[in-house]
């Protein structure tokens, strides 16, 4: 798939031989910086744009080849909800709720019932006859989603949808996703330029630079093995600071003296692998860094350890940590050796 505007004086290519494939009932996010791409690739989804060549299939038609009638019916089953809320100031959460299955034509009676539903849902029984100007950001979101899901749709599309939010609230928005996916079956699409939003609640992850996907596949796997340069940048953003490598490798080390990179995955890293490691091989070893995420019910973490040893000791201890199922890496140290 491709999407090139017309500029004035040259065209503008927004989107470059995209080939994305989504499963029904999976969280699959979509990461990159402003500009990369992200919100003309959702707005193709649900054909608010059109692509200037390729293919758009959802739930098993094209969508890209559907009449003006068949096309608007067929957005009834595309929900979206977005960053700054686009909520009517004028309506209630009730109404607001209501909105999109009026202009369906639903009768008031099973309209009652639904919108009771879905506040129920996003947790608002409260504040059903409250206007948006009386609810926070977070609530305002819920109202949103509830929106979204009004005409129970097949697949809901997230654009930025927690990016004006605090963490504490984006934590409960993505939580609540979270429960209506499991709840619902939907398929989720999140655009986002945060990782947190991905290990958080994805399923599987494409990175999207200049109008091109770079990296895609599972979250576990994207996270532990990222291959390209952005890829890498985002995962540090949750696993940690960005200069961490960097300082480390400004740590005079004495002749003798080197620091390795572990990272575990799965059961290794609740194991005492080190632990064993320093007693089995008799290695003084000093912690200067680590950490442990959690991504998909599967942990992950780093550790940079220092220790001074022969190199025959050190290539036994990378084949015994390697043997342990280990990743390691030796540090390259920029400022040498006494």
């Amino acid at each position: 798939m491709k999407k090139v505007y017309n500029g004035n004086k040259e065209e503008v290519v927004a989107l470059k031989e995209i080939n994305l494939e989504i499963e029904k009932g999976e969280i699959y996010g979509i990461i990159g910086y402003s500009g990369a791409g992200k919100s003309t690739l959702i707005r193709l989804i649900n054909m608010l744009e059109e692509p200037t060549e390729g293919e758009i299939w959802v739930d098993g038609r094209q969508m890209n080849r559907l009449s003006q009638k068949e096309l608007r019916k067929a957005r009834q089953e595309v929900g979206m909800i977005f960053q700054h809320f686009n909520l009517l100031w004028s309506r209630t959460v009730f109404e607001n709720i209501a909105f999109p299955l009026e202009i369906a034509g639903v009768p008031k009676e099973e309209i009652n019932q639904r919108v009771n539903e879905l506040i129920d849902l996003v947790g608002l029984t409260e504040r059903a006859n409250a206007y948006p100007s009386e609810l926070s950001g977070g609530q305002k979101q819920r109202v949103g989603i509830a929106r979204a899901l009004a005409n129970r749709p097949k697949v809901l599309l997230s654009d930025e949808a927690t990016s004006a939010l605090d963490p504490k609230t984006t934590d409960s928005i993505l939580e609540l996703l979270q429960e209506i996916n499991r709840k619902m079956g939907i398929t989720i699409i999140l655009i986002t330029h945060e990782m947190h939003v991905i290990q958080k609640i994805c399923h599987k992850v494409a990175v999207i630079d200049q109008g091109e996907i770079v990296e895609e596949g599972p979250v576990l796997e994207v996270f532990t093995h990222p291959k390209q340069q952005i890829t890498k940048e985002f995962v540090k953003q949750v696993t940690e600071h960005m200069d961490t490598e960097e300082t480390i490798r400004q740590i005079p080390l004495e002749k003798g003296s080197y620091i390795l990179k572990c990272k575990f995955v799965g059961e290794n890293a609740n194991q005492p692998i080190i632990s064993r490691w320093v007693k089995t091989l008799d290695v003084e070893a000093n912690i200067l860094e680590g950490n442990i995420q959690y991504v998909q019910g599967s942990s992950y973490g780093s550790l940079y350890i220092q220790v001074k040893t022969t190199v025959d000791k050190l290539n036994e201890s990378i084949q015994f940590l390697s043997n342990c199922g280990v990743e390691v890496e030796v540090v390259e140290n920029v400022v040498g050796t006494k």
